[in-house]
């Protein structure tokens, strides 16, 4: 089942809650956000629910999320939403549902990072606590090898961006991507991963980053999958400082593959801050500007 916008209420909302944990369904309840896979609506001013809405994949990344990220949140310096409770499919609504802590601040993609050097060394603390070997039964997901499906599917990307006129500079972006695919795999531990490292799952305040949401993707591999938010994140000049801050080191294979996963992602946001490109009608305009900023920085640091 797919629902589509006008399904999801706040009289919904609270009646879910009166269901199955009425001890939440007296606190005001207002819409938060619509994501691309979530609705979040405020539960009071400290909680929220999450309920999915528009794609047929949100429930299994919702229990990911719950089974995953209580044991993992505790050792992060950043707030995380934290899944406080679970709600089971109903015949009123037929799709699992969490409770998570709510985290303040504004979705990179609107509010961009403006103290480059703080946020890298924010950034890289992040990922540096993040980054630490997954126990066996950890989802897999993203953080594979760059070759085969992420292979093919980055290629279709590039030719429609091409297609659609929107680089200005298809070959430099094309030759960055195929230098991380001839870059040596990674041979270390499958680590724990963010894996969707996009200015809108990325908060900020005051200038800096101060918060990561939506963990739907969340999964064991290679480090640089997540290693990508250099570019696809900080502004012009930052990386380097975030590079110097992380821990282990990243060595010169890690960055190379970093530097394709970042441009797997930065033309995602290209695609779909186009209007009516992969993306609800009219697009995401907020993903395009920050995706075009990414792909130039890649290309300009490239060789």
């Amino acid at each position: 089942m797919t629902l589509t916008e006008s399904e999801i209420t706040g009289e919904l909302v609270r009646d879910l809650l009166r269901e199955q944990h009425p001890d939440l369904a007296g606190r005001p309840v207002r819409l938060g956000a619509r994501g691309w896979d979530n609705q979040m609506w405020r539960l009071g001013d400290d909680l929220a629910v999450r309920l999915p809405w528009a794609t047929d994949s949100a429930d299994a990344l919702l229990r990911k999320e719950h089974a995953w990220l209580p044991s993992l949140a505790p050792r992060l310096p950043l707030p995380v939403p934290v899944p406080q409770r679970f709600g089971e499919p109903t015949e009123r609504f037929p799709r699992p549902w969490i409770v998570t802590t709510w985290v303040p601040g504004a979705p990179a993609d609107r509010a961009p990072v403006t103290r480059g050097a703080e946020a890298a060394e924010t950034l890289a603390a992040f990922l540096t606590a993040l980054h630490r070997p997954a126990p066996e039964g950890a989802p897999t997901g993203r953080g594979g090898p760059l070759d085969g499906r992420a292979e093919r599917y980055v290629a279709g990307q590039l030719a429609e961006a091409t297609e659609r006129g929107l680089l200005p500079d298809p070959e430099a972006v094309r030759a960055v991507w195929e230098d991380a695919v001839a870059a040596p795999a990674w041979t270390g531990p499958a680590v724990w991963l963010h894996a969707d490292l996009h200015p809108a799952n990325v908060l900020t305040a005051d200038g800096t980053f101060c918060g990561v949401i939506d963990f739907g993707e969340l999964c064991a591999g290679d480090p640089a999958c997540d290693l990508a938010a250099a570019w696809n994140l900080l502004p012009d000049g930052a990386a380097a400082r975030f590079h110097e801050t992380y821990r282990p080191a990243p060595d010169a294979a890690t960055l190379r593959r970093a530097r394709g996963w970042a441009v797997a992602r930065a033309l995602v946001g290209v695609l779909v801050g186009d209007a009516g490109v992969h993306g609800r009608p009219g697009g995401k305009p907020t993903w395009g500007p920050p995706g075009h900023a990414a792909l130039r920085r890649l290309v300009a640091t490239a060789g």
